[in-house]
């Protein structure tokens, strides 16, 4: 797995019912020794923006001294956004936006650079992850989110990797930052959420469609689609990969200790 040893790597979520209303935060912390730890909280009057930011700021607070790189993966392009571009031209205005106005959700945008300033020397590598396209870093963190959200939170796993019930070995694809939406479009307070959630994502390059495989109780089942797949794993205790051909497959269930000629269903 990328983290040991050389990374720090963490998934981040918001969620929120109603934007304003009740919200919840999750982020999932891999450390280079093998240890997970899975955060959550929520507020009950708040918007999905200030959820994304508080996950990013709870993760990168339990850090302490790092030696190595923090990979930070998110779906809100808010967040990657604000605090790798537009930060800067907010501080030096006194806080104001472009157009002269109070900068939105200031209180945690300065905790947020606290966070990454006393963090230094190490660096922070701030990706983006298409939301809900099936990753499990991000899917769990949602998951834990809405579970928060809706008073409902889910049980947070702190162990060691070996133990953990989701694959982080299956990390996110590079991808592009999705074009910021136009201004006016959010009802958070002056930004847009650009939280660039979208259904899912299809093969690159090769031309064939991706296929997600799923092992609950023994049994390995083939999905055509993410949500196919989401709808069996959501809220159990699984495993769950895209492939993207017949020797990814079999590449999937050695990794789950199977052999690779496992039946599918």
């Amino acid at each position: 797995m990328e983290t040991n040893q050389n990374s720090i790597v963490i998934f981040t979520d918001g969620a929120c019912t109603g934007n304003p209303g009740p919200g919840g935060w999750a982020s999932i912390v891999a450390l280079p020794d093998g240890m997970i730890h899975e955060l959550g909280g929520d507020n009950r009057e708040t918007t999905n923006n200030r959820m994304e930011m508080a996950a990013a700021i709870r993760a990168l607070a339990m850090l302490e001294n790092p030696e190595c790189k923090i990979i930070l993966y998110t779906d809100s392009t808010y967040l990657i956004r604000g605090i790798t571009q537009w930060i800067w031209g907010w501080r030096n205005r006194g806080w104001k936006n472009a157009e002269g106005g109070d900068v939105a959700n200031r209180d945690l945008w300065e905790e947020l650079l606290r966070q990454v300033t006393r963090l230094k020397p190490a660096t922070i590598d701030w990706k983006y992850v298409r939301g809900h396209a099936g990753y499990p870093g991000n899917e769990r963190c949602d998951e834990i989110a809405v579970s928060f959200a809706k008073s409902k939170p889910e049980p947070l796993y702190v162990g060691p990797l070996d133990g953990y019930f989701v694959d982080l070995t299956d990390l996110p694809e590079e991808a592009d930052l999705p074009e910021p939406k136009k201004a006016g479009a959010s009802k958070s307070g002056g930004q847009s959420s650009g939280s660039g959630k979208g259904s899912g994502s299809g093969a690159k390059g090769g031309g064939g469609t991706p296929t997600y495989l799923s092992y609950i109780g023994g049994i390995v089942t083939r999905h055509k689609t993410w949500p196919e797949c989401e709808k069996v794993v959501k809220g159990r205790n699984a495993k769950f990969k895209k492939a993207k051909s017949a020797q990814e497959e079999q590449e999937i269930l050695r990794s789950w200790g199977l052999d690779p000629q496992t039946a599918i269903q």
